[in-house]
């Protein structure tokens, strides 16, 4: 079924990196599941009248705001799809985080009243009727909640959309929802015990776990991310690939949308090397990493001497030094300066963020570790937080 969908609505279903298919994909997974979770209202709506009860109305209303969130969504992948321009040089890609962030608050907010409706027919108990018509819709409805969620992982999965994972999770939610307040009825028909208010918290309790879930992760995408394991082990395979190569440092990357990452790193090579030559191999591997990986990087050169036995033997002591401060402690970008009183050591040490130190304390633990080489040697330090 849902390949089927697929192929009649999304003409060039294939290329996922095209943000016109991906707004094809957008508009096809946003209107199904605004008319499914309409019509999963209207038969709510219906069963809640039939039996009088609080966590239908209140499954009912969430589903009104599944329809509003995937209005939302279908807007901001339409949005998302508009090219490049003047203002916005990186695309708008990133708006389908700002739906995601609208979207978390509609959850939140029909959580919150849906939890003071059931709290307060808690308070004030009101008779709830069993209805093997309401069971009937409730029976469908966690059926096609169920399929909602499946469809949207698929698709999320096939185009890497965070809109659409959230989706995926809050169908998976609401499905449990809705399957608890079908329990009640059940309960209350063969046991003859009225639990309706305790399921309307429980679900707006689910509801409301589902909104600060998504609350949570698309602040982190709006706030700007550290680039995850995957990305960087793949950056690394690639760049790590040339012989002139001789160490990666300074990874930073940029996340402007899905599909949209703009990274910068910096790479040592060898400082006796040809310049064009290692210009051209920094050229290559900056088109590889847009080709393979779609990451549009731009590659510092750090060179280094390598051909010096003096420097080398120094950087070696350093590196054993800095590591038996700390062996997460790293350094890159290592220069030696010879002067007539004294030997400066420069370089950068590369600490984790957990890190409790201040960059002023580190520096001075660096320079005192840094004597045991020779009271003439001074450490001229930056401090990197990986």
């Amino acid at each position: 079924m849902i390949r089927l969908l697929c192929k009649l609505f999304v003409k060039d279903a294939e290329n996922v990196t095209s943000p016109e298919v991906r707004r094809r994909y957008g508009t096809l997974v946003s209107t199904v599941g605004i008319l499914l979770n309409v019509l999963l209202c209207l038969g709510k709506l219906l069963a809640s009248v039939l039996s009088g009860s609080v966590a239908m109305t209140a499954d009912a209303l969430n589903n009104l705001s599944d329809a509003g969130a995937q209005i939302i969504s279908l807007i901001s992948f339409k949005i998302s799809a508009k090219p490049a321009d003047r203002d916005h040089p990186f695309g708008h890609a990133r708006v389908e985080y700002v739906a995601s962030l609208i979207v978390s608050f509609l959850i939140l907010t029909i959580g919150v009243e849906l939890l003071r409706s059931s709290i307060e027919k808690l308070i004030h108990p009101k008779e709830t009727e069993f209805s093997l018509v309401a069971v009937i819709i409730l029976g469908i409805s966690v059926a096609l909640k169920l399929w909602l969620c499946l469809f949207n992982r698929v698709i999320s999965k096939k185009i890497g959309s965070k809109v659409m994972e959230a989706t995926s999770a809050d169908s998976l939610s609401d499905a449990g929802a809705t399957a608890a307040v079908l329990v009640s009825s059940l309960i209350l028909k063969f046991f003859h015990v009225d639990i309706d208010a305790y399921m309307g918290i429980a679900v707006a309790v689910f509801i409301l776990v589902a909104g600060g879930k998504l609350l949570f992760e698309t602040n982190n995408l709006l706030l700007g991310e550290a680039p995850d394991e995957e990305m960087v082990e793949s950056i690394q395979l690639v760049v790590s690939q040339y012989p002139e190569v001789l160490g990666i440092h300074d990874l930073v990357a940029h996340n402007y949308g899905p599909g949209r990452t703009i990274a910068s790193l910096h790479v040592e090579v060898d400082g006796s090397d040809n310049v064009f030559h290692t210009h051209d191999v920094i050229d290559n591997i900056e088109r590889r990493l847009v080709a393979e990986l779609g990451i549009s990087c731009t590659i510092h050169m750090d060179p280094i001497v390598t051909d010096d036995e003096e420097v080398t033997e120094m950087r070696n002591k350093v590196i054993a030094l800095i590591e038996s401060i700390d062996p997460a402690w790293k350094i890159h970008d290592f220069r030696f300066v010879k002067g007539d009183t004294h030997r400066n050591l420069i370089f950068d040490v590369v600490v984790p963020f957990e890190c409790k130190l201040s960059d002023r304390d580190i520096g001075q633990v660096v320079d005192k570790k840094i004597k045991e080489i020779g009271e003439d040697c001074f450490a001229v330090i930056t401090v990197d937080k990986e």
